[in-house]
């Protein structure tokens, strides 16, 4: 179908026309400060932020507060389920003070405990092939980390639960057969500070240690976490990324 001029002409005038129209409109609104309705953005719905419950699991101590440090171990061993399948004890050297949790981080009891006599967090090199006489009281030192405990017998012939062998090094019962030395008053003793007279093992109340300690690993090894007293606890343990299927405490 053909197009005549005079009706392309015409169609020229209209377009002409109607865009004149337009530009007048878009000048008008600069002029005034008014807004085509059309331009109007509409309302956008406001963003629903869905709230995730975490899955950090956290140490349970029941009525017991423990100290910063104590919750910051605790909490991580649990959140990164470094025990394992096992129950774990926490000794606390500042406190003097032992724990005893399950295998899910629930506090099960605690009880006062006597640890070396000399602050430091390290066992000095081959300190457990000397002779009892011949070690410093400087070098009486309950070392700090983390250590696979496991039931054993100790060269007097009583049975204990080493901590660090090596170094010799062990939990067991305390001895009282000394009565200068007043173990059993420093363990009823509210205060923390006389409770450092071992040459680094860790002196456990008869009864606790048969009731707890010796219950635990009757059958097992569990980890034993043993709080620094002059290092700080990120110093110690390497807990905050810890991979709980590298971290088992039944290896041995």
């Amino acid at each position: 179908m053909s197009m005549d001029l005079d009706d392309l002409k015409s169609g020229c005038k209209l377009g002409v026309t109607v865009g004149t129209a337009a530009l007048a409109l878009l000048m008008l609104a600069a002029w005034t400060g008014l807004t085509p309705r059309a331009w109007v953005a509409p309302d956008l719905p406001t963003a629903v932020v869905l709230q995730v419950p975490s899955t950090k699991r956290v140490a349970e101590f029941g009525a017991v507060t423990p100290s910063q440090d104590l919750r910051w171990v605790a909490d991580r061993i649990a959140d990164t389920r470094d025990n394992g399948s096992s129950a774990f004890i926490l000794v606390d050297k500042r406190s003097a003070q032992m724990h005893v949790f399950d295998a899910d981080a629930r506090l099960v009891a605690s009880s006062a405990v006597l640890v070396g006599a000399a602050r430091g967090d390290e066992s000095v090199p081959g300190i457990g092939s000397r002779a009892m006489s011949s070690i410093l009281a400087s070098e009486r030192t309950t070392p700090a980390g983390r250590f696979v405990g496991e039931r054993g017998i100790n060269a007097t012939g009583e049975d204990v639960v080493w901590v660090d062998y090596d170094a010799a090094v062990s939990m067991h019962r305390v001895r009282l057969s000394n009565p200068l030395e007043h173990r059993a008053e420093r363990l009823a003793s509210p205060s923390a500070d006389d409770n450092r007279i071992s040459y680094g093992c860790i002196n456990v109340p008869a009864a606790f240690y048969d009731r707890y300690v010796q219950t635990l690993f009757s059958h097992q090894h569990a980890n034993v976490y043993v709080l620094p007293d002059v290092k700080s606890v990120q110093q110690v343990f390497d807990l905050g990324n810890a991979d709980p299927r590298s971290r088992i405490a039944l290896q041995h």
